[in-house]
């Protein structure tokens, strides 16, 4: 198996664990041959490369995820990886603690709208 195949692999393998089978599956199922080169980018690169690494734990990468995505303005991926905390065990007081960064370093109306996608996601899971 070359490194590719499993790179690709691993990939899949962290995707699930972390996004769920659920929703990898609806991924899965809506790609097309225009997409298929993307879909393997993002499971090599990001799951098999960066996600699957072990140096720090997948509670702090989902951390770093949220509050690179709020800073970023990128709410409908923000709302995929807030809903993901459930599967790296990034808590409720983790996410609210990356936002106030995100307040500080990146702009309070950038904080502000993910505040709002957080309190919604977490109060469909009973957390808030």
């Amino acid at each position: 198996m070359s490194t590719h195949d499993k790179m690709i692999d691993k990939g899949r393998t962290t995707r699930r664990s972390v996004l769920g089978g659920a929703y990898v599956d609806v991924a899965k199922r809506s790609t097309s041959a225009f997409s298929e080169p993307f879909q393997q980018l993002i499971t090599e690169a990001a799951w098999g490369r960066v996600w699957s690494r072990d140096t720090i734990t997948k509670r702090e990468r989902s951390m770093m995820t949220i509050a690179l995505l709020a800073a970023l303005g990128h709410h409908d991926e923000l709302e995929l990886h807030l809903k993901a905390t459930a599967n790296t065990g990034a808590s409720a007081e983790d996410i609210r603690e990356a936002l106030l960064h995100v307040a500080i370093y990146a702009g309070v109306p950038a904080a502000n709208s993910a505040m709002k996608i957080a309190q919604r996601v977490l109060k469909e899971r009973d957390e808030v």
